[in-house]
């Protein structure tokens, strides 16, 4: 049985910076608990996987996007 290779999202689009701003496509890449999604679920580079943990590590530093997400009950 062949595996699909995954295709990284960004080398893709030709994108150069993940830039930490864009919140909406960070929270794409984060579970609901918070953690990152890592690079084999995701399908990512290598080096865009590290641009995208320090964007998000980033984000969440200055407020932008949640530690933890809250789930109402």
């Amino acid at each position: 049985m062949l595996k699909k290779t995954k295709i990284c999202r960004f080398c893709e689009d030709g994108d150069v910076y993940i830039n930490y701003k864009d919140d909406k496509r960070l929270l794409r890449f984060t579970t609901e608990q918070g953690k990152i999604i890592p690079r084999r679920t995701s399908g990512t580079c290598a080096h865009h996987q590290r641009m995208l943990k320090r964007a998000i590590k980033r984000a969440r530093h200055l407020a932008i996007i949640p530690y933890v997400v809250e789930i109402p009950r």
